[in-house]
C-alpha cells in the first residue's frame, strides 16, 4: 500500500545525517540483509541490527541521527518489539514495514509501510513466502526511490562497484589506460631482442601492470602498429634468428 506513509519514509531516510539501521528476526532478518545491501550500494550506508544481540549491548551501535528500519510480517515479535523500545531513547525515528498496521512493533515506529495481511505460498501456509517478497519488494522501491531522492550519479554508482562485470560495465577509458611509463613503445625498424628488453624494463617498473605488448610508434611518435607476445610466438615458428628480426618483418 504505497500511500503517504511511503513518501515520509523516503524523506525520512533521505534527509537523516546518520546511517540507517535495518533490524528483523528470522527470515525477516534475512531479508533485511538484502535490503540493507541495496541501500549501502545506492548511497545510503545501512547496517543489519540483530535485535537480540541488539538486547544485549549492540544497541551501542546505534547512534543519533540513524533511522531505523524495522521488518516484521505480524509485527508481534517479542525481540524486536524491546529492540524498538530501547531505541526510543537514541532519538532515532523508526520505519516498520509489518503486514498490521495494529501490532505492537507497529505501534512504536513514527512510520509504517503496511502491505496487508497475504497468505504464504507454502502448502501449509505457515513458512514466511509471500509477506518475505512483500518486506522486499517494499525494502527495494524505498532504496531507489531514496537514491533517485538522492540524485545519485552513474560515477557514484561506480564507485560501490569497482568489481564484478558490472563494475567492469562502468570503468572509464582513463581508468584502464596505459600512459607513460605504463606503456612501453617501441620502433617498427627495432628488433625482437629490443622487444623483449623493453617489456622487460616495463615489469621491472610497474610489476602489477606488467604488459604483454608493445605500442610500435615511428619517428614522430604516431602509432602504427602493436606487437605481442603473440607475435613473438608466431615469428618463432617461421624464423630461424628470431631474436634479430625486425619489428617490422
Amino acid at each position: 500500500r504505497l500511500d503517504d506513509a511511503f513518501a515520509d519514509a523516503v524523506l525520512l531516510i533521505a534527509g537523516a545525517g546518520g546511517r540507517l539501521v535495518v533490524t528483523g528476526l528470522g527470515k525477516a532478518g534475512l531479508v533485511g540483509q538484502k535490503i540493507a545491501a541495496t541501500f549501502s550500494s545506492t548511497g545510503t550506508p545501512a547496517f543489519v541490527l540483530h535485535p537480540v544481540e541488539a538486547l544485549h549491548g549492540d544497541l551501542g551501535m546505534v547512534q543519533p541521527g540513524d533511522v531505523v528500519l524495522a521488518l516484521s510480517n505480524s509485527g508481534q515479535t517479542e525481540e524486536l518489539r524491546r529492540t524498538l523500545a530501547a531505541l526510543k531513547q537514541v532519538d532515532c525515528p523508526s520505519i516498520i514495514i509489518t503486514g498490521r498496521g495494529e501490532s505492537s512493533c507497529a505501534r512504536l515506529c513514527d512510520v509504517v509501510l503496511e502491505f496487508g495481511r497475504v497468505p504464504e505460498a507454502c502448502p501449509l501456509g505457515l513458512a514466511p513466502s509471500s509477506s518475505t517478497t512483500a518486506m522486499l519488494v517494499l525494502g527495494d522501491a524505498l532504496a531507489l526511490t531514496v537514491m533517485f531522492q538522492k540524485d545519485v550519479r552513474r560515477e557514484q554508482y561506480a564507485r560501490f562497484h569497482p568489481a564484478g562485470e558490472l563494475g567492469r560495465s562502468l570503468l572509464r577509458v582513463h581508468e584502464i589506460m596505459r600512459s607513460g611509463d605504463n606503456c612501453p613503445m617501441i620502433g617498427p625498424d627495432h628488433t625482437i631482442r629490443d622487444y623483449i628488453s623493453v617489456i622487460r624494463r616495463a615489469a621491472e617498473k610497474s610489476p602489477a601492470r606488467a604488459s604483454g605488448a608493445v605500442a610500435v610508434v615511428d619517428e614522430r611518435g604516431k602509432l602504427v602498429g602493436f606487437f605481442t607476445d603473440g607475435d613473438l610466438r608466431r615469428l618463432i615458428d617461421v624464423e630461424e634468428r628470431p631474436a634479430r628480426a625486425s619489428i617490422e618483418q
